[in-house]
């Protein structure tokens, strides 16, 4: 079970990521993991919100490029290792890891996850083990 993840990509100039988020607010989206990369032109933000299709909506309506990506969510224990322990599995199944961020939760710590073929990686880490969340997972984390 992936989730969407919507990458959403700004001018890098003062007041941008406030309007994305002021358009976001006022449609009562609500952020629950975020990213932003920025390079010297523009940022890439990359969110899981608790309602994709109208997030999406709401943000091309106000003039931001978005695009939707599957990401894999794992919750990673509060313990030295365990991070390096799920790695652990992405190497034994020679998954490569594009990018990654964290959030934290009401119960923990989750890793966001991008890599090639997400339902194929899945499907292999869940073999070892791994159950990653959806977006309907995530309402309760």
């Amino acid at each position: 079970m992936s989730a969407k993840q919507i990458s959403v990509f700004l001018e890098n100039k003062p007041g941008t990521l406030k309007k994305m988020t002021a358009a976001l607010s006022e449609a009562k989206i609500n952020i629950r993991a975020l990213s932003v990369v920025d390079t010297r032109d523009f940022g890439i933000v990359r969110m899981l919100v608790n309602d994709t299709f109208n997030a999406t909506s709401v943000l091309n309506e106000a003039g931001f490029i978005t695009s939707l990506k599957k990401v894999l969510v794992y919750e990673i224990h509060d313990e030295a290792g365990s991070l390096d322990s799920v790695l652990e599995k992405f190497e034994d199944l020679n998954i490569n890891i594009e990018y990654m961020y964290a959030f934290a939760g009401k119960r923990g710590a989750y890793m966001v996850f991008r890599v090639a073929k997400a339902e194929e990686a899945e499907a292999f880490l869940r073999k070892s083990g791994l159950h990653s969340l959806s977006d309907e997972d995530m309402a309760g984390v």
